[in-house]
């Protein structure tokens, strides 16, 4: 060869393979990545198995494991199948290679190119269609086990007459199947095509024939697969008028067939399967004809008729049948869609009637009696007053309460009386030192419940405590304290082990303490101690040497995480709540069956249904699932968590729910049968508000019964917002021991408003019956009030009060310095005819952090009264005197300035006559905005009535007689030592 190059050449580079100490490195570090992957997925698997294994749920962890891995083979197969058959069919039929266009001699070279790859190239292009429908078919595993598990409802639609089963459990796994079909038909169909193209079979620029026979008979025939199964998806579509969803103008989302859809779109849909399945024939009769032209003909004839029939069609008999006499035409359709919607939400037995609004009773020292038998009036908001029981209960930093409390119900001699109550939680942004020795070993726990009763507080205006200090100590007996699960534990915790847990402090120190349950998992063994540091992401967890024997770690410790991950069929309601039941803290979980296969009823979101203003101040509130639209719900499951040893029991409620006897038949065992309650237990479970606000959102436009009214809209009503702040969502429901005109005794209820769409008057009332166990739960009672007559709604409440001159500036006195007004629930109640609202005004500020009931607003029949106390408010607005109480221990009614009685014991009058004092500081101060001088007085009066409490026992021990022990003052006056606060907050016991 002649050099080329005109020079020299120098010396030559030679490039070699890399050594073998770096190909060995290079290999290591390849198998290191390879097993490091491996192992990071065998860590979630194998960490997501001991978690259920210790919950003693492991069925359910094994059946949807097994059922995902079942659909994904099966469909992933299927249709690795289908798409490589075809390819494999169409490289076989393909033309013999002759003679070619410059279009197949380029396509040539591609030939070449894939020739040596051909069986790898199949194998990779099946894997991957294999791998992606199996992946998709895998995530329809709940859709599968509604299908083989499902029961009927015992209920038919109007139109098709099949059980409502059929569209719940049966028509999306058929949706399903249709869907794989199609995407099966169509990749086979494209799959064929090109490699028919790329072999000669079809053909674009070339002369003669664009196709071979066999090229046309393989893809006519693919195609009358997919026109057979568009043929299919016709006669499924017949079916699923009665589900489908659609904007009306008497609701949103409305479900079912309406006038255009029976008479128009149901037909169409019948021809429309009748032409698809003779097209389909068209296409397969290919085979013998080897000519595209009749099948294409008929092609565009479908095509045709569906733009036609399927469209125009129906446009038309809307526009000229329905439009000119609308509501006689959709009538009987709006009939069947009230009475579906109205099954399928569980308010079909609601009862509606009439009620004045107005009281015609002239007896006002009757009525002022009565309220008290109409209800135990709750003006403690649990919403409000966490602070306080933060600042008075806290007693550590590293505890703390939940933003908003809950509302129970708790004996106290023999009669059930509305408690506030909340958990003592650990916190650890209270934590002295933050690390991770003490954010996972030391603080671990909270301790204990605080109580209140609700319809009372103390004359300083705090709680009225029933169990408080740390320990806890009150009416609630003994029970184990230790809270490990709760709202606001959601880290995890290595308990057990050598690492001593700080249980809690009192006078004496520091207590420690070590886990004694069987909960969480154990770390004795490495394989579990190296998956949970690569799960958690902590390789502290490996070699810590604060784990040993014993140790095991404790997560998913929120109530409501622990029920969903157990039952991923259930959706949870958005308000966990803590009971102690026989001895122990018990968190009591509501939950929900769902479908959105209920025909002919209308859809909701349960996220926009249950939003109000809680939810949007308070994530924790909401819903888990909101985003799920649903047409069916029911309370089916009544779950319980121990906030000891996190043990999760489902407790069948709803025995004649269909879709919780389907999945209990998928997971048999998980749920327990109703009879499994204890008496204890059910004496806490109530209505659950989630399903409150949905059946009170459903109940706007379904409480009318005629379809005519319906129509016209002009009885819809809404949720009005929340007077008593400036969120602008909806106000929330509330819990509250009331009567109902046609009930015979008080019973703990939850309770609404509605106003009419658009407008501030109030125009009906709505509490369903909420304490369970009892003939009458869940029982819906709506007082619809006259639309002839204006009764204030809550705003139009709320904006009296804020106008009235006296309340005026008496809230700009309670505002003077850096003081803030905090407005309660505003609660109605009926009584006699009318509406009674009573709203609690708190004040923060000054020294306090912490909000204090200062005054009660009162409104009945259009009077309006704000005094000190909820007595006095009502002794006000009535202009008449209440029952004789004994306020002392009460806190709530009387009045005046009556002085402790006096006592024959000389050392309880001097300690009583010192409180009077430092009380009348106190008042002194408040007066002038003082805080630091209120602080001291209150100190002050604590202290004399510590000392009163204790003269009396000492008199009591000696055989003296004094009367000052029981105490007699006034709610406006000195506080009784029985009812006294501590300097931590609780009640002295006396």
């Amino acid at each position: 060869m002649p050099d080329r190059g005109g020079g020299p050449t120098g010396p030559r580079i030679r490039v070699g393979r890399p050594s073998r100490r770096v190909r060995t490195l290079l290999m290591t570090l390849g198998v290191l990545a390879v097993l490091g992957m491996a192992f990071t997925m065998f860590a979630g698997f194998w960490t997501d198995w001991l978690w259920y294994r210790s919950v003693n749920y492991s069925s359910v962890f094994t059946t949807t494991l097994w059922t995902k891995i079942g659909l994904f083979f099966v469909f992933g197969l299927l249709m690795a199948v289908a798409v490589g058959f075809n390819i494999w069919l169409a490289h076989r039929l393909r033309p013999p290679l002759s003679a070619m266009s410059m279009e197949q001699q380029s396509l040539d070279r591609y030939r070449m190119g894939i020739a040596p790859y051909k069986k790898w190239l199949l194998l990779a292009i099946t894997a991957l269609v294999g791998l992606i429908a199996g992946a998709s078919a895998s995530s329809q595993w709940r859709t599968w086990l509604m299908w083989v598990n499902g029961v009927p409802f015992g209920e038919k639609d109007p139109q098709f007459h099949l059980d409502v089963g059929f569209y719940a459990f049966d028509l999306p796994w058929y949706r399903f199947l249709l869907g794989f079909g199609f995407a099966a038909a169509i990749l086979s169909v494209i799959a064929a095509a090109l490699t028919h193209y790329l072999y000669g079979g079809l053909r674009i620029t070339s002369p003669g024939a664009r196709a071979t026979a066999a090229a046309t008979g393989h893809l006519s025939v693919l195609i009358g697969i997919f026109v057979a199964l568009k043929a299919v998806a016709y006669w499924l579509d017949r079916y699923g008028l009665a589900v489908k969803s659609s904007d009306f103008k008497a609701t949103d989302n409305w479900t079912g067939l309406r006038y255009v859809d029976a008479n128009a779109y149901l037909p169409a849909k019948t021809i429309l399967f009748c032409i698809a399945v003779i097209c389909a024939l068209l296409f397969f009769a290919t085979l013998w004809r080897r000519t595209w032209q009749l099948p294409v003909i008929g092609f565009g004839l479908m095509v045709l008729s569906a733009i036609l029939i399927g469209g125009l069609y129906p446009a038309i008999v809307q526009k000229f049948q329905v439009q000119p006499n609308e509501q006689a035409k959709e009538a009987p359709y709006v009939e069947k869609n009230l009475k579906a919607t109205r099954d399928a939400y569980g308010i079909d037995g609601a009862q509606v009637t009439e009620y004045p609004g107005t009281s015609t009773t002239e007896d006002k020292t009757k009525l002022r009696d009565d309220v008290d038998a109409a209800a135990s009036i709750r003006i403690l908001d649990p919403n409000i007053v966490s602070p306080t029981f933060q600042q008075l209960q806290q007693i550590r930093n590293y505890y703390a309460f939940p933003t908003n409390l809950d509302v129970d119900r708790y004996s106290k001699d023999g009669k059930d009386q509305d408690t506030v109550i909340g958990l003592r939680e650990i916190n650890l942004n209270g934590i002295p030192k933050r690390n991770w020795i003490n954010d996972h070993f030391r603080y671990t726990h909270g301790y204990g419940v605080v109580a209140a009763e609700g319809t009372n507080a103390d004359s300083q205006g705090r709680p009225d405590f029933t169990e408080s200090d740390l320990p806890s100590k009150g009416d609630l007996g003994t029970y184990e304290q230790r809270v490990y699960y709760g709202e606001k534990t959601t880290m995890y915790s290595i308990v057990g082990g050598p690492q001593k847990e700080i249980d809690y402090s009192d006078d004496s120190g520091e207590k420690t303490y070590s886990y004694k349950a069987d909960s969480g998992v154990s770390l004795s063994n490495p394989v579990n101690r190296a998956a949970y540091a690569v799960a958690f992401g902590e390789p502290q967890i490996l070699y810590s040497g604060a784990i040993g024997d014993g140790s095991r770690i404790l997560y998913n410790r929120t109530p409501k995480e622990r029920v969903e991950a157990v039952a991923p069929w259930l959706t949870i309601d958005g308000d966990a709540y803590p009971a102690v039941v026989n001895h122990r803290i018990q968190w009591i979980v509501d939950a929900y069956t769902t479908t959105n296969g209920y025909p002919y009823s209308s859809r909701t979101t349960l996220g926009d249904t249950t939003a109000d203003s809680l939810t949007a101040t308070n994530n924790n509130r909401a819903v888990v699932a909101q985003q799920n639209q649903v047409n069916y719900i029911r309370n089916s499951v009544k779950a319980t968590v121990d906030a000891y040893t996190g043990e999760v029991k489902l407790y069948q409620w709803d025995t004649k729910d269909p879709v919780l006897k389907t999945w209990m038949k998928a997971f048999p065992g998980t749920v327990e049968s109703k009879s499994e309650i204890s008496k204890d237990l059910m004496a806490h479970l109530r209505y659950p508000q989630d399903l409150f606000k949905v059946q009170r959102e459903l109940l706007t436009r379904y409480h009318v019964k005629d379809a005519t009214t319906f129509l016209s809209g002009s009885e819809v009503w809404q949720v009005p917002d929340d007077p008593t702040n400036k969120s602008g969502s909806a106000v929330p429901p509330y819990y509250l021991s009331m009567k109902m005109p046609d009930q015979q005794a008080q019973a703990f209820s939850l309770t609404t408003t509605f106003t009419p769409n658009g407008r501030d008057n109030l125009s009906a009332f709505m509490a369903v019956d909420a304490e369970a166990g009892t003939s009458d739960y869940g029982k819906i009672r709506v007082l619809k009030l006259p639309t002839n007559t204006t009764v204030n709604g809550p705003s139009q409440v709320q904006s009296q009060f804020n106008s009235e001159q006296n309340i005026a500036e008496t809230i700009r006195l309670l505002r003077g310095g850096d003081s803030e007004v905090e407005y309660g629930n505003l609660l109605a109640v009926p009584l006699d005819g009318g509406l009674l609202y009573v709203e609690p005004v708190y004040v923060r500020g000054g020294g306090l952090k912490y909000p204090l009931l200062r005054k009660v607003l009162v409104s009945y029949g259009g009077t309006t009264a704000f005094e000190d106390t909820l007595g006095e408010a009502l002794n006000k607005v009535f202009g008449a005197e209440g029952p004789t109480t004994e306020p002392p221990d009460e806190g709530e009614d009387g009045g005046g300035t009556t002085p402790p009685p006096t006592s024959s014991n000389p050392n309880v009058q001097d300690a009583l006559n010192d409180a009077q004092k430092a009380f009348e500081a106190g008042q002194e101060a408040l007066k002038k905005g003082d805080w630091e001088a209120y602080g001291r007085a209150q100190e002050d009066l604590e202290d004399a009535l510590k000392r009163a409490e204790d003269a009396q026992a000492q008199a009591d021990k000696t055989g003296g007689s004094g009367g000052g022990g029981g105490g007699g003052a006034s709610p406006s006056a000195s506080p009784s030592p029985s009812s006294s606060p501590s300097p931590s907050g609780s009640p002295t016991s006396g």
